[in-house]
């Protein structure tokens, strides 16, 4: 890859690590109107879409009409910087350091969408000159880090496709499955009282032991769980939360149960082992309890020897040293959307290190990142030069 891709490739990711989109609180709209123009500039029809939320609007690139057509997808929300003290860079000023870009969102997921933006760009200039008879869509999506439904949106306003490309960070490593995700909050009930007086009311914090022991006991079952692509199921206590005042006892306390689900495990299953758990803490310490599923991610999979991986595995392989063996992502990622609601074989792809994501000094290897513009540009032209033979029936 030449110099001048490569600085191409650090501009592009600068000038949207630059421009800062966290969510929460959802602040898409500069990056995507930026997204719009930088297409505008170079003869690419892009269109701003208003939808689920015409605050917070999401940008869909379409070009040619010939068969097949490849998704390239990447999300341009980013997780909340966090205390500014703790980063030794500006979480928005993209400074680059040995060869490191660093910024929020620097590999999860704007050098995604980066190389993204510049690939359709030049596979535009190929499918208008005749060179290519399939076509490209876009996205850069909305609300990907708190599940909204940013990506599955546009596949329904028709930005679809035959296969899709998930720009997250595997280090270049082909996805063909992916954990689930499921966030609940449990909240256990007590009475308030003066804190002189603490035999008067019911002590929610207390009453909360009997739920953390069952839920400790509960992830360790669940860990018993295993894929072979994506290794084991957690049910992980994220947050406890509880009380008002320093003198008043509590009258509830909420306990955050994080839970990464296997492919082969239904989320309605995983809805009533959690209600029985809470039945019989209930049942055993008169503990009053409710609880609520408040985010899903599904789990997603299609075949492990799927033509479109491998094809990526063997464009990857000749830039970098991924492994070419079949890979599952332990993260959740829009890659569901493609599976399971558009019925569209997808993988999740990308350059970079995904134990960088939602870190201080978040950062983004440039060279990594300039060797994922060119194995994407292969892929997609192959794809796009011959088709494939679709096989994206889930196992």
């Amino acid at each position: 890859m030449g110099t001048t891709t490569r600085d191409e490739v650090r501009r592009l990711v600068a000038a949207l690590v630059e421009i800062e989109t966290e969510n929460p609180p959802g602040n898409e709209r500069p990056c995507a109107e930026y997204i719009a123009d930088w297409f505008a500039d170079r003869g690419v029809g892009a269109d701003l879409i208003e939808e689920p939320d015409e605050d917070r609007p999401q940008v869909a690139v379409r070009v040619g009409d010939g068969d097949p057509t490849l998704v390239l997808n990447g999300h341009i929300d980013v997780v909340p910087a966090g205390d500014p003290t703790e980063w030794e860079y500006d979480p928005y000023g993209a400074a680059v350091v040995d060869g490191s870009l660093f910024g929020r969102g620097s590999v999860d997921t704007k050098t995604g969408v980066a190389i993204g933006m510049l690939a359709t760009a030049r596979l535009a200039d190929k499918i208008d000159a005749g060179d290519l008879p399939g076509s490209i869509v876009f996205h850069a999506a909305m609300g990907e880090e708190t599940a909204e439904p940013g990506t599955k949106t546009l596949l329904e306003r028709g930005y679809d496709g035959d296969y899709g490309v998930v720009l997250e960070p595997t280090g270049l490593r082909a996805a063909t499955r992916e954990k689930g995700l499921a966030w609940y909050e449990i909240r256990i009930l007590g009475e308030p009282s003066h804190a002189s007086r603490p035999d008067q009311g019911r002590n929610a914090v207390l009453r909360a032991r009997p739920v953390l022991d069952a839920l400790a006991e509960y992830d360790a079952t669940v860990r018993e769980r295993t894929d072979d692509l994506v290794g084991w199921a957690y049910s992980t206590v994220t947050m406890v939360d509880a009380g008002m005042k320093e003198n008043v006892i509590p009258e509830s306390a909420t306990i955050t149960v994080v839970r990464r689900f296997l492919p082969d495990e239904e989320i309605g299953d995983i809805d009533a082992e959690i209600d029985s758990l809470l039945a019989e803490v209930e049942a055993e310490h008169d503990v009053e309890t409710s609880w609520e599923r408040t985010r899903t991610y599904e789990s997603a999979a299609i075949s492990a020897d799927s033509a479109l991986a491998d094809i990526f595995r063997r464009h990857s392989a000749e830039v970098g040293d991924a492994p070419d063996e079949p890979w599952g992502i332990e993260a959740s990622t829009d890659m569901r959307n493609f599976v399971n609601d558009a019925n569209t074989e997808a993988i999740t792809w990308g350059p970079g290190d995904l134990a960088q994501a939602h870190t201080y000094d978040e950062r983004v290897d440039l060279e990594a990142a300039a060797d994922g513009l060119h194995a994407l540009l292969g892929a997609s032209c192959e794809i796009l030069s011959s088709g494939l033979e679709s096989n994206a029936a889930r196992e």
